[in-house]
């Protein structure tokens, strides 16, 4: 099904302090439960850029973008610091930023539609209303970020690390999340259908009034997330993991691969809506 395109705000406040480059060797920081199967870096130098070629490669990539690749050349920066630069409202449709070191860079309302950032460090940039739809994201970090209704369906984020960030009213659908790290991030009212989210680790995550219809789920760690009013119509939730888990007000009708033995550690209230095979009392999970 093909996702709608997202409409972004005409202006935004692109204001922003730098951010502190983010060291991925730090042991207090999340870790996906495949942490060491994939590697996303292989160990290229990081290579600095002055702001007057970086200015002359944009322009170009625009080029290439309006002229729809018949004039200009597209934007190759790999392994670039590039951080706290501003990028906000670009068209950077297709542009490579793959491991590029981008902590506190700005993308609000930027086009980056099939975008190449595999591996990049975004700590504490923003992509608030961005268009990331179809991009390729696998082992990002992306911790502490400002996403609101930031678009990134059908987007590939393998083994990504989202933790603590603002996806308020984003965009998922048809993303593939499978082994990432969201823990601590706010997902209230964001657009999770059909997402591949197996593996996933949502602990203390916040998915208010999230739609997460037919999303896959299996596997994935929900520990003290709160699902308030979320709709899991038909989610996949084998082996998932639930642990005071708030499920107030939330629909699980025709979801498959849930147990009892999960239902009683969550937290339900009457609004609750069970699958009509196991409706135990409402209860504080343990």
């Amino acid at each position: 099904m093909a996702v709608p395109p997202c409409r972004n705000p005409a202006a935004w406040d692109f204001g922003r302090a730098p951010a502190t480059i983010i060291d991925m060797t730090d042991s207090t920081l999340p870790r996906s439960p495949f942490a060491g199967t994939l590697e996303f870096h292989d160990g290229a130098p990081m290579q600095s850029i002055a702001p007057e070629e970086l200015a002359r490669i944009l322009q170009a990539h625009e080029l290439y973008v309006e002229s729809k690749q018949r004039s200009g050349t597209r934007a190759n920066l790999d392994a670039t610091d590039l951080v706290g630069k501003s990028f906000a409202g670009l068209k950077l449709w297709r542009i490579r930023m793959q491991r590029a070191d981008l902590a506190g860079a700005d993308f609000a309302g930027a086009d980056l539609r099939r975008a190449i950032l595999i591996g990049a460090t975004l700590q504490r940039g923003r992509l608030a209303a961005a268009d990331v739809t179809r991009g390729r994201l696998s082992g990002i970090v992306l911790t502490d970020a400002d996403c609101a209704a930031v678009c990134m369906a059908e987007a590939d984020m393998e083994f990504a690390i989202m933790a603590n960030s603002d996806f308020r009213n984003a965009n998922f659908r048809d993303a593939d999340m499978s082994g990432a790290i969201l823990d601590g991030a706010d997902f209230s009212g964001a657009d999770l259908r059909r997402a591949n989210l197996r593996g996933a680790s949502f602990q203390d995550t916040r998915l208010h009034g999230a739609d997460l219809r037919e999303a896959r789920m299996g596997g994935a760690i929900l520990n003290h997330a709160s699902l308030n009013g979320a709709d899991l119509r038909g989610a996949y939730l084998r082996v998932a993991k639930f642990h005071r888990t708030d499920l107030s007000g939330a629909d699980l009708r025709d979801v498959e691969g849930l147990t009892t033995e999960q239902i009683n550690h969550t937290i339900r209230d009457a609004q609750t809506r069970l699958p009509h095979d196991s409706i135990p009392e409402p209860k504080d999970g343990e």
